[in-house]
């Protein structure tokens, strides 16, 4: 039953390093955006470069969120196997 509860918990430890590095790519694409108009702003061309700005902060906050949340989870998750293994 170990082993079982050792894979478990690898998995669980996979799936949030995996779903917290996707949050951080949508959070760097984001501000790639953004840092683009901002270039962009400062050479005379588009100036959307609000909306990306709004846009980056929402982005950023919420994977910091979700990243909170998923490691919450996996520690209740690892307690929780740890006390029926014991």
């Amino acid at each position: 039953m170990a082993g079982t509860d050792e894979f478990k918990i690898q998995l669980l430890e996979t799936f949030a390093a995996l779903i917290t590095a996707a949050f951080g790519l949508v959070a760097a694409l984001a501000w790639n955006e953004a840092i683009k108009q901002a270039v962009a702003a400062v050479f005379g061309t588009e100036d959307d470069l609000a909306g990306l700005t709004v846009y980056a902060i929402i982005v950023t906050v919420l994977a910091v969120i979700m990243t909170l949340l998923i490691a919450r989870s996996l520690g209740k998750a690892k307690k929780a196997l740890k006390e029926k293994s014991e």
